[in-house]
């Protein structure tokens, strides 16, 4: 893979369009299916391709759809983030994060998949752009922007820029304008502060401020152990190292 490409980590909720947001950059319908019908927290879906001389790397990652979190959809979360967390080690880190919102209300949700991803897989070291989808009956389409920037700034949620989009192809014009937006702001960012961390320390903390979210409390190193080993594949030396790292950080109060 290029040196040159940008890698982007794609969120949002369940028929938020991040297909269609996909196939817009793409200028062609490579994204036919999305990882969000399993519903599964932090599944992800990649997708490589060349916009002109630039190579684009899109991980299409599954959102939160509830506020709330259980200890199994934890779980499930732990075992998908694994596998999201090695991918992104191995394609060299996270350049950018693209939040997909639909042209509504901004929810708790919305919140905390901003939290989930930005602050905690993240660490607050990358840039995040918010793509506003379903917008094909504005007009113009930045207007939604205007009208509500302050209120997105008042639920703690901050970008690096913005695009006001319509996936629908045969909106014409519009589907053209939304295409310009999203090529414009990706052309603002490059990949001279990409994120990465070595896995181990990366997922230990994504644990830790997953727990944190949902007021869980961070699970039995055991049971770390036992789901890293069964249902991750993760061989039980490092399985059991990892949890151990797991309960000294948090004897420790980190």
């Amino acid at each position: 893979m290029s040196s040159q490409t940008l890698n982007i980590i794609l969120f949002g909720e369940t028929g938020v369009g991040k297909s269609s947001v996909i196939n817009l950059i793409a200028g062609s319908p490579i994204a036919k299916t999305s990882p969000d019908a399993d519903g599964c927290t932090m599944r992800s879906q990649s997708y490589e391709f060349n916009v002109g001389s630039r190579g684009i790397k899109i991980w299409d990652t599954v959102g939160l759809e509830e506020p709330q979190m259980g200890v199994n959809g934890y779980y499930t979360a732990i075992v998908n983030a694994y596998a999201l967390i090695h991918k992104l080690h191995d394609a060299g880190g996270v350049d950018l994060l693209l939040f997909c919102i639909r042209g509504s209300r901004i929810t708790t949700t919305i919140q905390s998949n901003y939290r989930l991803f930005y602050e905690i897989l993240c660490d607050k070291q990358v840039p995040i752009a918010l793509v506003i989808t379903h917008l094909e009956r504005e007009n113009p389409m930045e207007d939604w922007w205007k009208r509500n920037q302050s209120s997105i700034s008042k639920y703690g949620i901050h970008s690096a820029g913005h695009a006001c989009v319509t996936g629908i192809v045969d909106r014409g014009e519009k589907y053209k304008e939304s295409k310009d937006a999203i090529l414009r702001l990706l052309s603002q960012h490059d990949n001279r502060g990409r994120f990465s961390m070595p896995p181990e320390p990366w997922l230990a903390r994504f644990f830790r401020g997953l727990a944190s979210l949902f007021s869980l409390g961070t699970p039995a190193g055991k049971d770390i152990a036992r789901i890293l080993t069964k249902r991750c594949g993760l061989d039980p030396e490092t399985a059991y190292s990892l949890a151990r790292r797991l309960e000294v950080d948090k004897n420790a109060g980190t």
